[in-house]
């Protein structure tokens, strides 16, 4: 339990860094690289809707950039009234970096958890990569 909780604060500290001028809907994330260090993510929309990234995607390819190949958890938060979820998008690359039994927390800031895993968020991926 101490991982979900730590992997929630840095979701919930990402909220605030959110730039969401357009939609007003903040979007935290925590994915854990196999290092086993935590990379934070939060959206950034644009006003080319077609480049703004979520918040999944954020936390992954920062993960990516610092060397990370592969992760093991993520957690995704915002102020929702039930649990969030991911994309489409962001479930496709979830799949190519989560091996498919890799635990995903869905969460929100008022204390929803739902627990699911990568092929749970996406059954039958279009690629998946060992």
């Amino acid at each position: 339990m101490a991982e979900l909780e730590e992997l929630l604060q840095v979701a919930t500290d990402m909220l605030d860094r959110a730039y969401t001028p357009y939609s007003h809907f903040h979007v935290g994330a925590a994915a854990v690289g196999a290092s086993g260090k935590i990379y934070g993510g939060c959206n950034i929309e644009n006003a080319a809707y077609g480049v703004t990234n979520c918040a999944e995607r954020t936390a992954i390819f920062s993960g990516i950039a610092a060397g990370e190949k592969r992760f093991t958890a993520l957690l995704v938060t915002g102020n929702t009234e039930g649990a969030i979820a991911p994309c489409g998008s962001c479930r496709q690359v979830i799949s190519e970096f989560f091996d498919q039994d890799a635990v995903i927390y869905l969460t929100n800031q008022k204390g929803a958890l739902a627990e699911t895993t990568v092929a749970g968020l996406l059954p039958g991926a279009f690629l998946e990569l060992k």
